[in-house]
């Protein structure tokens, strides 16, 4: 097959320059597959999260993070690998990214891979070089490890659907939040093109549930589910906008996870923002937070955010400042609510809730107890009781405990200072999130949320 490939180049330097590339794309997660090799092949897909992201422990667990080629047709302003940007670029073959992915699990360096693309030719012809790509490391390599890849908008949609045969995670990025946007910097995108695949690929999957209920061998159709990538920054829609977006795309599309990518600026262009403070980390930061209240705490966008307050509060995260702001429905004894309101305490999470639903039936609850079971209390104190006692004398007035909850040194009641606290595990989703903006500068925000 003839198409653009730099034959003077090593699969090393192609390596460099295609790992480099893939940086800005976010969207990695956890598999969400469990999947054996059957002693037949190499590798095995582990429900446990194969990603660019880290266990509970600690851990980084890595794929192979590369693009199928930086070449590409199209000129959104906010691309590295744009049309008009004089960049080096490079192509792999499909036997080329098999042999970097097969010698890379080889030596124990991943447990599996993620392939997007620029645009080569036209989409169909790209997907159709990821579909022979996935199609010899499954048939000809045996290789049985996770794979995602992306659908490319445009392609022909019997390429989609036969590759999603053969991956566990297809993605789909809406890439900016509004049609506006999206024709402003991404001229030869649409969102009809975009959402096409996004519709094909939840179609095929409950299509192929009702199969393999019928039939237990039926061939898989992306069993991961699939996700998608919202740039934040780079226009100027507001947080409320965002996430009535990826609120939207759980309950329309079922997607598995939207990921929020704060805009970096790599192109100088006039219809793009100038950035004197760096990426928006810290509103990414806070998107994050808001998007796990939405899928595990069932919260809605318009419980958060709303016209008139369109912005999430730099200085609190979003259920602590929820909180603060329906102090009508606090203090909740934690003895008798009900889970859904447990998880509304901030402090409290998904597993202390379950564990609180579970310890009280053998016993009455209290502060001692809540701490054992993971209750971050130095953040619920202002929002529980026990048996009608609250922890510490405390006023339920929204200003006396927002200045509580953002006091730098410790975030207690100014009267209660002698108490001692282990130090946060910063990988438990039940643990404290409210970090300074000084701080998350420091940090990698996927590494808390990814």
């Amino acid at each position: 097959m003839d198409y653009k490939i730099c034959e003077d180049m090593t699969i090393e330097e192609k390596l460099t320059i295609l790992t480099d590339a893939a940086k800005y794309d976010v969207a990695c997660t956890s598999s969400g597959v469990d999947r054996s090799n059957g002693k037949t092949g190499m590798g095995n897909a582990v429900k446990a999260g194969i990603c660019h992201s880290f266990s509970s422990d600690g851990r980084c667990i890595s794929l192979l993070k590369i693009l199928f080629t930086n070449e590409c047709i199209y000129d959104c302003k906010y691309c590295l690998n744009r049309s008009s940007n004089d960049i080096k670029r490079a192509s792999f073959t499909p036997d080329e990214v098999c042999t970097l992915t097969m010698e890379f699990y080889r030596r124990n360096y991943i447990e599996g891979l993620f392939l997007s693309s620029g645009i080569l030719y036209n989409p169909t012809f790209t997907m159709e070089l990821i579909y022979q790509t996935v199609y010899k490391l499954r048939n000809v390599h045996r290789f049985y490890g996770y794979i995602h890849v992306k659908a490319i908008p445009g392609a022909a949609p019997e390429v989609i659907q036969k590759t999603g045969f053969l991956v566990d995670r297809m993605s789909v990025n809406l890439e900016l939040p509004t049609a506006e946007g999206l024709s402003r910097l991404a001229p030869n995108k649409s969102r009809k093109t975009i959402l096409a695949p996004m519709r094909q690929i939840q179609t095929g999957i409950t299509r192929n549930k009702n199969e393999l209920a019928l039939y237990r061998n039926a061939p898989q159709f992306v069993s991961g589910g699939q996700s998608s990538q919202l740039i934040v920054g780079a226009t100027a829609e507001n947080d409320y906008q965002i996430m009535s977006v990826a609120e939207g795309l759980y309950q329309k599309f079922e997607l598995k996870r939207v990921f929020y990518s704060a805009y970096v600026q790599v192109n100088q262009d006039k219809e793009l923002p100038a950035l004197p403070g760096g990426p928006p980390l810290l509103r990414e930061h806070r998107l994050y937070q808001a998007d796990f209240l939405m899928r595990y705490y069932g919260f809605k966008a318009g419980e958060l955010l709303s016209e008139e307050r369109p912005n999430f509060n730099v200085f609190l995260d979003p259920k602590a400042d929820w909180a603060v702001r329906h102090l009508e429905q606090f203090p909740v004894e934690v003895n008798r609510a009900d889970y859904g309101t447990l998880l509304r305490v901030p402090g409290i999470g998904v597993k202390s809730a379950k564990r609180i639903v579970q310890a009280r039936k053998n016993a009455r609850l209290g502060f001692e107890e809540l701490k054992k079971i993971g209750v971050v209390l130095k953040r619920a104190l202002y929002f529980i009781t026990c048996d009608g006692k609250m922890m510490y004398r405390t006023k339920l007035e929204e200003d006396y405990i927002v200045r509580n909850l953002t006091y730098v040194k410790e975030k207690l009641p100014v009267e209660v200072g002698a108490v001692r606290y282990e130090q946060l595990n910063l990988f438990d989703m039940e643990q404290d999130t409210s970090i300074t903006y000084g701080q998350i500068s420091k940090m990698d925000t996927k590494a808390l949320y990814g």
